[in-house]
């Protein structure tokens, strides 16, 4: 009796069906060349007619089943539309704070050419206030008010003026959707995938799998992320403390390796490579990239045999939020908050610039003075908390702790760089510069393998355009090069690779970066990390003794002595020019 009567209920829709499928089939049978000449005015808005009968027939259908069998009505996944593609929200819904802050935003890119030009645009957005986002050596993105854009126009020179163009005109539809969904219509991790939630095998994809890499995540979210890693691997990893924030928060990190007790002897030295992200703190990308790193090396353990070598060679320390206090911020208040929260002379100007506050080479005195700037160093070196505690973290880990920093990974965004040091000006040459070179193409090459995607390398000193001695003047640049954090490390702890990845992308989002790009990012991150590894394991053990005979000072490199005779192989000068002769001429090139 069930039957009929659902067959009976179901009697208007056939008859709706059969009504709309008349209209929607009667399409001519023309068999020759004649068909142009059936009824063109009739039949020629017919595909938009389908388009608008098709959804209606296929609504029709599920009905009739889900009446029958009484299945449960489908869902539309959350963020698409019917058709599968991606409908964001209007100007009109977003939040009205959001709309406030950043409705009559946009960020614009000028093409640069000539260092005149850098120094115009420099001055013109520091005499504005404006927040310069990025620079390559041939562009330069900056938000602004678009109100705020013929004034900006006013004072640049007429090579300027036409050589910009929009990157985002809706900043604040941009910026609502980096934040993570607030409701799913189905489970974001499906049941039959929770065995591989945090022991997965070594695979490009399985980062896609684990629902802590599906959305950009919040420091109350890390923290205990990090905790759960460090009690479930309790063999390779240890949860740390840097230090503590300006407003109390810990800089929480993990260490990840397999060594003995520390402190050690002198001569065994536990080699130690850092990984850090989110000093600024609207790079959110940094922080996400730096946990996914941290989970693929940490999962990777006793499965691939190369992560557990490195893994028992060195150790590594991985801090995703080296400025909690700003990140937290960008979660609660102002997503493009770009500084620590630290208050400065300026009761209405908060923050200082982490990587402008370390001591090498700290030049804010001269440079840059105004604390409203985003890249403001503070009054004096280290005046930045967060700053000053990671620094002096490192110096007690190698004068108390037996550890021997050899790299660090200080991860950005965003333009898709790999830079080494000196940053804080392009003449002076680091003493190790050629392995800086080589070993940063090296880590490009690795990216270009595995995703395609082009990271470009170069000194950290060069500005939008190079930056310049000119007649005992400095050319005004796009940002001060001092205090950098990359620099500090590599001089005053002799680290021997110190590098400033800038990760996705070249300026589509910028900052904004979707969270689809979360794992393909921490897939790029990941294997320029094992190819860091490899390149250090590898046979490079004159280079160790080299860089400390360059820093020496010279009178100490000179010392009387018997002669030594070396056998040496009369080739093998000609093969290491011969292999980069080709690399160091496209770096001048670029430099120039």
């Amino acid at each position: 009796m069930q039957h009929p009567q659902r067959l009976f209920f179901l009697l208007p829709y056939l008859f709706l069906l059969f009504c709309v499928g008349i209209e929607a089939f009667a399409v001519p049978w023309v068999t020759n060349d004649n068909a142009r000449f059936a009824a063109p005015q009739r039949h020629q808005p017919s595909e938009g007619k389908l388009r608008s009968v098709f959804p209606q027939l296929t609504w029709i259908r599920d009905t009739a089943i889900e009446k029958v069998f009484g299945l449960p009505p489908k869902s539309t996944k959350n963020g698409c539309d019917k058709s599968g593609s991606k409908s964001g929200p209007t100007s009109s819904q977003l939040p009205s704070t959001l709309r406030a802050k950043y409705g009559g935003d946009v960020v614009i890119r000028f093409n640069l050419s000539t260092p005149q030009e850098e120094e115009a645009l420099a001055e013109a957005a520091d005499t504005l206030f404006l927040d310069v986002w990025e620079f390559t050596n041939n562009w330069a993105d900056i938000r602004l008010r678009e109100d705020d854009v013929p004034s900006l126009l006013g004072l640049l020179p007429k090579s300027l003026q036409n050589a910009y163009s929009p990157l985002m005109p809706d900043l604040a539809k941009t910026i609502y959707q980096t934040y993570p969904s607030i409701a799913r219509s189905e489970p974001a991790f499906p049941p039959t995938h929770n065995d591989r939630a945090f022991t997965p095998t070594v695979k490009k994809t399985d980062g896609t799998d684990n629902i802590f890499f599906q959305d950009y995540q919040p420091y109350s979210v890390i923290v205990p992320w990090m905790r759960l890693m460090a009690s479930m691997f309790t063999t390779h990893v240890r949860m740390i403390n840097i230090g503590t924030s300006y407003e109390g928060r810990d800089i929480p990190a993990l260490r990840v390796g397999v060594s003995p007790s520390l402190p050690q002897e002198e001569s065994n030295l536990r080699k130690t490579i850092i990984i850090s992200g989110g000093s600024h703190a609207r790079e959110w990308i940094s922080v996400s990239t730096v946990t996914y790193v941290a989970w693929s090396l940490i999962t990777a353990y006793g499965k691939s045999p190369g992560i557990t070598k490195l893994l028992q060679e060195f150790d590594f320390v991985f801090i995703p939020t080296a400025n909690p206090d700003g990140y937290v911020y960008t979660w609660e208040n102002d997503r493009l908050w770009r500084k620590n929260r630290q208050q400065t002379s300026l009761r209405f100007c908060r923050g200082l610039d982490l990587d402008r506050a370390y001591g090498f080479e700290w030049d804010g005195a001269t440079i840059q003075s105004n604390p409203c700037s985003e890249s403001y160093p503070g009054e004096e070196p280290f005046q930045a908390v967060e700053s000053h505690r990671l620094a002096e973290w490192a110096k007690n880990e190698t004068e108390n702790n037996g550890v021997k920093f050899v790299g660090l990974l200080d991860l950005h965004s965003y333009s898709q760089q790999v830079l080494y040091p000196y940053s804080y000006s392009c003449n002076a040459n680091p003493p190790s510069l050629e392995n800086l070179e080589e070993l940063g193409m090296g880590l490009a090459k690795a990216i270009r393998i595995s995703s395609g995607e082009q990271y470009s390398v170069a000194s950290a000193c060069e500005g939008a355009v190079s930056s310049k001695q000119s007649n005992g003047k400095k050319v005004s640049r796009m940002e001060t090069g001092g205090g950098s954090a990359i620099d500090w490390f590599y001089h005053e702890l002799k680290v021997r690779y110190s590098y400033q990845i800038k990760l996705r992308d070249t300026g589509s989002y910028g900052f904004l970066l979707p969270k689809e790009n979360i794992v393909p990012t921490g897939e790029e991150a990941f294997n320029a990390l094992k190819y860091f590894g490899d390149f250090l394991l590898g046979n490079k053990g004159i280079e160790s003794k080299l860089f400390e005979d360059l820093h020496r000072p010279v009178e100490a490199k000179i010392k009387p002595g018997p002669p030594v005779e070396i056998e040496e192989d009369p080739n093998d000068g000609e093969v290491i020019e011969y292999e980069f002769d080709e690399l160091k001429w496209d770096l001048r090139r670029r430099k120039r």
